[in-house]
């Protein structure tokens, strides 16, 4: 048997992405043993793939520590893998493919440009467009790389939401990283307010937050869907989208999971990108682009909103 190496590090978003390219290629090599390199923090989710046959954890210690880069190439040479798909296409896997795993076929967007084509103008097409160009060049079929199916990660979470869910509910994502904050939308508490002064008979308002993120959300006077006073865990998460109504959001990893589950919802973009090159617009989940997101006011959000709830 043969061994597939696929190189997925993150971040949550970028790896919910690539779940549809992940089950391609795991089709197009079915007799192959295909192992996933990705984040600590995705390996539990990962080991649940159907699509991934073993999990490697990289934890991407700077490239000057040697030993680790020593520890990492002894745990992955024995595998001899045939092939590599990059889907991280980052500097620190084209650093692995000079030193790490040099023997292998390689598939990354630099080897599948065309002729004079330079990887700045590559990059410019969306995320999941030049996903798809990146397998067909490596001779994959691609059949799902655009429509990631999350379904094997969704399990019953009753045992959590008993606690806080009386009825169906809205979810809000109203966080991001600390080091991308033009992409908070800053009114997501009076959206709350509005919410339930228009829906609340019907629907319970959620928030699931991160670790970092759970302080903050107890301000927005939502229910705070928490595990054991712990964040959810990604299938946890997941499952608690797949149940909603509706979501609205920042441009998180969340947003992406709504996505690809075609959930209903909207997912609000400043200048800091566009709905289109992140891939994140789906039949029901839809975005709204504003050049600054302090300029969108709730009101407009709400008449989004009732589109769809009323």
């Amino acid at each position: 048997m043969t061994n597939i190496l696929i190189i997925k590090h993150g971040s949550l978003g970028d790896l919910i992405q690539a779940n549809g390219a992940i089950e391609d290629i795991k089709k197009s090599y079915s007799k192959s043993h295909v192992v996933l390199l990705t984040s600590p923090h995705y390996h539990d989710l990962m080991s649940r793939c159907p699509y991934v046959d073993e999990v490697l954890i990289d934890r991407r210690l700077p490239r000057w520590n040697l030993l680790y880069l020593y520890k990492l190439k002894k745990k992955i040479t024995p595998y001899n893998f045939m092939y590599v798909f990059d889907l991280q296409n980052s500097s620190r896997t084209k650093f692995y493919r000079k030193y790490i795993v040099k023997k292998a076929k390689w598939s990354s967007t630099e080897t599948t440009l065309e002729l004079g084509q330079l990887k700045s103008d590559f990059n410019k097409k969306p995320v999941l467009k030049r996903m798809e160009i990146q397998l067909k060049r490596s001779g994959v079929k691609t059949e799902n790389v655009k429509k990631s199916n999350l379904n094997w990660a969704v399990t019953n979470i009753r045992y959590i939401t008993k606690d806080y869910i009386n009825k169906k509910y809205i979810l809000i994502f109203p966080f991001c990283s600390p080091k991308l904050i033009t992409k908070k939308w800053p009114y997501f508490p009076i959206l709350v307010s509005q919410l339930k002064a228009k829906y609340g008979n019907k629907y319970d308002i959620a928030v699931a937050p991160g670790p970092n993120e759970i302080e903050e959300s107890r301000l927005l006077n939502a229910q705070v869907i928490l595990n054991k006073g712990k964040s959810l865990k990604i299938n946890e998460l997941i499952s608690l989208i797949k149940g909603s109504s509706f979501i609205i959001g920042n441009d998180t990893g969340p947003a992406h999971i709504c996505s690809h589950m075609n959930k209903s919802g909207l997912v609000l973009f400043g200048s800091h990108t566009s709905a289109q090159k992140v891939s994140i617009e789906s039949e029901k989940f839809k975005p709204i682009s504003v050049k600054d997101l302090r300029l969108l006011k709730t009101e407009i959000v709400m008449e989004e909103i009732k589109k769809v709830l009323n």
